[in-house]
């Protein structure tokens, strides 16, 4: 047993003061990634500062008419907000797909954001792994890969990003604000994930001893008719083998908005730019969807066990995409 102190930040400053005044802090929220690598060894904060009491749990409409997720709003009540099923329905979807009802009742948005990208070798303490020790190696590359990433991998690390809300985020445009002993800032959310590169153990773009508040949702009305797809080995409680995240917005046949995001692809949320590029203003049929995925997936780099996911990924974005059309043409 690690000894390891506990404070309950009751405001945003003092769990920021907490984060600055003891480097081997971490925050506790829902903790339901956090406290698993605790048990397992991966993870050794000395101290944990519980942000539950925040108040940081509303979900509300920004002066521009999108929407405004605080930090602490759990998983389950994210899930449930009428706005967000209303107006970002692919959202909560796509948070009713992640884990299991106890563990969306516990999870917290921010914590789901900061969920460490990670498989099998990284929680295994005895085998090397680059994510928990630099330039220990990634014994994935050559072994046990067949969920791994497809695109935007490196020798360093081939594991994907495991969060479903985080996918249908990117989608969204989603920008991330959070609060350090310097002031407020925010990262759109192509920004908050890093590439993979050579430091795989940098997962997010945030500062040292940053809080994160909450999560703003642009307005687009794109984002009304959309879907989340997750396909998975088991129905429950297991991470995505492949998950796409759409919203198409179609007049007179012809895509006039589109929006992709794949996820279990890479080490962060895909945003598929080259596909969106390729449909935007071309025929909403299945024929240009295949077309639009192949674009995206061009850049795809499977490693020897999980070349499937090229053809998962082509087959799910165009299934994803003709039902949205299809729905549309109601």
């Amino acid at each position: 047993m690690r000894e390891f102190g506990y404070e309950r930040a009751l405001d945003v400053s003092g769990a920021v003061a907490l984060l600055a005044e003891e480097p081997g802090a971490r925050l506790l929220g829902g903790g339901t990634n956090l406290v698993d690598l605790m048990k397992a060894g991966v993870e050794r904060p000395t101290l944990l500062v519980d942000v539950q009491e925040l108040p940081l749990g509303d979900v509300g409409f920004t002066a521009d008419g999108g929407l405004r997720i605080g930090a602490t709003v759990t998983n389950s009540d994210l899930a449930a907000h009428a706005e967000v099923r209303r107006h970002y329905p692919a959202l909560a979807q796509a948070v009713l797909a992640g884990a299991s009802g106890q563990l969306r009742n516990m999870a917290t948005v921010g914590g789901n954001l900061l969920q460490r990208t990670r498989c099998g070798y990284f929680g295994d303490v005895a085998k090397p792994c680059n994510k928990r020790t630099p330039g220990s190696g990634c014994p994935a590359a050559a072994g046990e890969h067949r969920n791994h990433a497809i695109l935007g991998a490196s020798e360093h690390c081939v594991a994907t990003h495991p969060s479903d809300m985080a996918v249908a985020l990117a989608a969204f445009d989603a920008v991330i604000m959070y609060e350090t002993a310097d002031g407020p800032g925010e990262l759109p959310i192509d920004d908050f994930y890093l590439p993979v590169g050579e430091t795989p153990h940098i997962e997010t773009a945030l500062p040292p001893g940053a809080l994160i508040t909450g999560v703003s949702l642009p307005p687009a009305s794109v984002a009304a008719h959309s879907r989340y797809r997750k396909v998975r080995e088991r129905a429950s409680f297991a991470f995505a083998i492949g998950s796409v995240a759409a919203a198409l917005d179609i007049q007179d046949g012809v895509v006039r908005e589109v929006r992709l995001a794949l996820g279990a692809v890479a080490s962060r949320p895909w945003r598929a730019h080259a596909a969106e590029r390729a449909l935007t203003g071309g025929p909403a049929d299945a024929e240009a969807f295949a077309a639009a995925a192949d674009a995206e997936l061009a850049a795809a780099e499977p490693l020897a066990e999980n070349g499937y996911k090229v053809t998962l990924m082509r087959n799910l974005v165009t299934a994803v995409l003709t039902e949205l059309a299809e729905e549309a043409a109601r």
